[in-house]
């Protein structure tokens, strides 16, 4: 009897299919950020700004008008010269990279083993809309180790069109190849989540007591075109909302803290006021201390570190003002890293992630792992 079984599932292809069976635990989360170029040189750069600015999310300009500007011109200029902002931030030694693939792995890592100390059983994985890894990669990747759920965690706090949209563009697109589709579930901001704004709270608190308390503190949010917000993009309110709430958290009066927008790019009318107006108004005035930071990044990247901490000082400087301080983004800090951790946990609920089924040596490595990957933050 066993021989003939043997003879029957060699000759059945479909005898081999373990069905319901997984690699890895059912539930995924996928961290989704922005993106870099591979190496800090014009050629990976162009690379990275021909796929950015290709998305119609991002230059939302007809194509027979684009096209010859980007391919024409911006393509054959643009690339040198931010590869040379690029090489002055990129993370050396063991945190090799571009600083936002660094931090955004980091914080994967630690997400995971943060959420197994809580009894959650999931698998963390990070990808980048523009560059690599990409976004539909890390599905497969997460599909393949046995995700059946998945939770796609778009890291920007504040809502755009221009950032998550066209992450879930990338995914709903994903989704049309694949025969059998995982439950989904998106986290598309967090801009006045509790979590979140204590962890800003606290991160501006510690530079004060480690660096003193600037006159203003200037909260600078990555710009966009004013028509962005008259099509409805809630973007320009979620940065206000921000930005306000840090301020009540903190307890500052209405002269010590500004609102601006970085970043401005061709010649259409961006959100008001711009960021390099206001360091050289708040330097005109002489301003003697300045602290600044940038509530719409997850993780610190060239925007923030070479724009910014750098371009921004100087700016400031240069008209008359005194101390400039930047305070960094959350990174993987422990506090951003609390704040990451209570959002996704939330947006897991109802689903079967609690470990129960896991023996005590699992639970304690999964800790182990989540202590030693802060440590080495």
């Amino acid at each position: 009897m066993a021989t003939e079984r043997g003879a029957d599932s060699a000759a059945d292809p479909l005898s081999a299919f373990r069905h319901g069976c997984t690699a890895g635990p059912a539930t995924g989360i996928l961290l989704c950020n922005l993106g870099s170029p591979d190496e800090p040189t014009p050629e990976a750069t162009r690379r990275y700004l021909a796929q950015f600015l290709s998305d119609p999310r991002v230059v939302e300009i007809p194509r027979l008008l684009w096209w010859p500007i980007l391919h024409g011109i911006i393509l054959n200029t643009r690339p040198k010269a931010s590869a040379a902002k690029y090489a002055q931030v990129w993370m050396k030694g063991e945190a090799l990279g571009a600083p936002l693939k660094v931090f955004t792995q980091r914080q994967a890592k630690l997400l995971q083993g943060m959420l197994g100390e809580r009894g959650h059983r999931v698998q963390v994985a990070w990808a980048m809309r523009y560059g690599q890894p990409g976004i539909a990669q890390a599905l497969d990747a997460l599909r393949a180790n046995g995700a059946q759920r998945l939770l796609v965690f778009n890291a920007y706090p504040q809502y755009c069109a221009a950032t998550v949209a066209s992450n879930l563009d990338v995914v709903s697109a994903w989704m049309q190849q694949q025969r059998a589709l995982p439950e989904l579930r998106f986290i598309t901001h967090y801009h006045d989540d509790e979590a979140y704004l204590r962890a800003l709270a606290r991160s501006v608190k510690a530079h004060w007591q480690r660096e003193g308390r600037g006159r203003v503190l200037l909260m600078s949010f990555h710009g966009m075109p004013e028509r962005t917000l008259k099509l409805g993009d809630p973007y320009h309110c979620e940065c206000h909302k921000t930005a306000r709430l840090l301020a009540e958290r903190l307890g500052l009066q209405a002269h010590e803290w500004r609102v601006s927008f970085q970043s401005r790019f061709g010649k259409a009318k961006w959100l008001e006021p711009s960021t390099e107006q206001v360091l050289q108004e708040l330097g005109q005035q002489k301003l003697d201390a300045l602290d600044l930071i940038c509530p719409g990044f997850s993780a610190d990247c060239l925007e923030t570190l070479e724009e910014i901490a750098m371009e921004g000082r100087e700016t400031f400087q240069h008209a008359g003002g005194g101390q400039y301080r930047y305070i960094p983004c959350l990174n993987d800090s422990s506090e951003g890293m609390q704040a990451l951790t209570e959002i996704a946990e939330r947006h897991l609920a109802g689903w079967p992630t609690q470990a129960a089924a896991l023996s005590a040596d699992e639970l304690t490595l999964q800790a182990a792992r989540a202590r030693a990957l802060g440590a080495k933050a």
